[in-house]
Parts: C-alpha cells; structure tokens; sequence
C-alpha cells in the first residue's frame, strides 16, 4: 500500500480464490477504513488486472461476485462491489438499483476509521440499517438531486445513530454555508455539495466502473 508492505485481506482471498499467487500494489486516492469503499475498490481491481494479467478467463459477473465474496468474508464489506463495477452514481438495495450520472464536485473531510466489521455484526445495527434505508429509499423522487439524496442520507445516519461529534460538527458547518452533508457508511467521514471550501478534501463521482487503463 503505498510502497509499504501490509495485510489486505479481502485482496488476498480474491487472489486466493482466483489461484493466483501475486504482489499487488495499490495506491488509493481516498483514505482507506473511512467508509469511501477502499477495500472493495481494491479488491475487485485486484481480480480483473489478475484475470487479465494470468489469462485466466473469467466473466467480469465472476469476478465480481470473488470480490464481493472476499469482502463479506473479511467482514469488510456487502455490496461495494456491485457499485464499483457499474460506476456512476447508484441507488438502490440490490434488486433495481438505479444509476444517475452526476458531474457535482464532492467535497469531504475524514476524522477516523469506524470498524466495518464490527457494524456489519451488530444484528441490531443491521435491522435497523435495512428498515430505515428501505423507507429512505421509497422516499426518493424518481431522479433525485445529489443534494436531495445527501440531505436524505444524514436522515438516515442521525436515525441509525452512528455519527459522531466530529461529523455532526462538520455537518453543521456544510449547512450553515448552504451546502448539504453526510457521513460515509462506515466512516467517521462527512462528505458534501454545494458548499465549496467547507470541507478540505475534493473528488467526484466517476461515469466508468472499474477498468483496466
């Protein structure tokens, strides 16, 4: 990572389930463990460059489903993957996610890393994450501005109960300049629109999923 050496473990139960034995090098440009899907990122590049790099003849659905299933056995994620591989801007739970393009700068700040692990085994966590995110997803008009679905999102956190004062503060502040803000599932990480200069840090959402360059 970055040149240092580390343990990845959903990279190297992908490359394990693929058969193949390799160095991965990544270089992120996100914080990793701060709710950007790093891990998944990581993990589904890792598949496609082996396939490629091996000749190992796998669809892109297989190799995207030894990403997701990497990632939900390092407890590092559920669906990230899904996401990365279409690009765009996707919205959904699974069944019929719809995917917008979107071209609104995305500014945000990152205070910590929140235990995904640890969230995804919280059963109460969990119930309540699939209820809410449910009714916050019926809610949605049918083309929903990046602001309209990043004011429903911090909705959806405060009722889950997972920001914390760092976040909220950083929300606060995005607000109070006109913008709207949230918090990554699972980051202590806020992003935001509409608020230029609020927050220190700047991406946006990317048209293409994942590909070889």
């Amino acid at each position: 990572m970055d040149g240092e050496p580390t343990d990845f473990e959903p990279v190297e139960l992908a490359l394990r389930e693929l058969g193949v034995a390799a160095r991965v090098d990544l270089t992120p440009e996100v914080p990793i463990g701060r709710g950007f899907g790093a891990s998944g990122a990581a993990t589904l590049a890792t598949a496609i460059a082996a396939n490629a790099e091996f000749g190992l003849g796998r669809s892109r659905d297989e190799l995207v489903e030894v990403a997701h299933r990497a990632e939900v056995e390092a407890g590092t994620g559920l669906g990230d993957v899904f996401v990365q591989n279409r690009g765009g801007l996707v919205v959904g739970d699974g069944g019929d996610p719809r995917k917008y393009d979107r071209e609104t700068p995305i500014e945000y700040a990152s205070f910590g890393p929140i235990a995904t692990e640890e969230a995804l085994a919280d059963d109460d966590l969990m119930a309540t994450v699939a209820r809410e995110g449910s009714a916050t997803l019926d809610a949605l008009p049918d083309d929903p501005s990046l602001a309209r679905l990043t004011r429903d999102a911090w909705d959806f956190a405060e009722t889950i109960g997972l920001p914390t004062a760092e976040v909220r503060e950083a929300v606060e502040a995005v607000e109070a300049a006109g913008g709207a803000a949230s918090m990554a599932m699972v980051g202590e990480t806020v992003f935001a629109v509409g608020a230029a200069g609020v927050l220190p840090n700047r991406t946006e959402v990317c048209p293409e999923g994942a590909q070889l360059r």
